[in-house]
């Protein structure tokens, strides 16, 4: 691989395409966990749900709905970092494969060297499972923090120590969940880098439909105006 080759097989839209791929990515996750305090996101509406579910958790009894809410949580995180794992191995592959990558290459953009231009497009989709995987193994290790922290809340109400502990068990759940909503925007963004195997103009497209997609979800989505519905009278 020579800079010849990189400069023909990438242009100036490349780079910008890329750019806006970035920025998107982690301009959705900053304006979703800092929303504006008059239209918070649903994720942010979330958060309260669960700092709630821990307040009721302490009276509840016996507890066995919240550990198997846990066990739920856990399979899910459990589940998307073996799909990224998976994923990471698929890119490996075809990395691995350069007759096969050269065949499809040529399909797509005959006049460059096309091995080396769709493993680096293959890199960067690479790039997010990996980022997707490490968020969910996270995740998953926080809840299991917080399941820690929920056997360890007393049976009493009264006990001086069962609000603490539940409270500090909510934000664990909370920060567990960041770290998967994390790692399913990876998985999103990742799917709109392949559109860059096709072109530039592609992956710009890709990108702002994710996003639209991503950010309707999170502000402009019936499940959040059922979410709001009566939250000011939640304790």
């Amino acid at each position: 691989m020579t800079w010849e080759t990189l400069r023909d097989g990438f242009t100036l839209w490349d780079a910008a395409a890329v750019a806006w791929l970035l920025l998107a990515w982690q301009g959705a996750s900053w304006l979703i966990e800092h929303p504006p305090r008059r239209r918070p996101s649903t994720s942010v509406i979330m958060a309260d749900y669960r700092r709630s579910w821990m307040k009721v958790f302490v009276t509840r009894n016996p507890r066995i709905f919240d550990s198997q809410i846990v066990n739920s949580l856990r399979q899910g995180t459990s589940f998307f970092a073996s799909a990224s794992m998976i994923a990471i191995g698929g890119g490996f592959a075809l990395i691995g494969n350069a007759d096969r990558l050269r065949g499809v290459a040529q399909d797509l953009a005959p006049s460059v060297d096309p091995v080396v231009v769709l493993e680096i497009k293959i890199m960067v989709m690479m790039l997010f499972a990996a980022n997707a995987f490490l968020k969910f193994v996270w995740s998953h290790r926080l809840f299991g923090y917080a399941s820690v922290l929920m056997a360890a809340v007393p049976n009493e109400p009264e006990h001086p120590a069962a609000y603490p502990r539940a409270r500090k068990a909510g934000e664990i759940n909370v920060t567990a969940a960041r770290s998967y909503n994390r790692g399913l925007r990876s998985v999103y963004f990742g799917i709109a880098a392949s559109a860059w195997l096709v072109g530039a103009w592609a992956l710009i497209l890709a990108t702002l439909v994710t996003l639209a997609v991503i950010l309707r979800r999170e502000f402009t989505s019936a499940s959040r105006e059922v979410l709001l519905e009566n939250s000011d009278k939640m304790e």
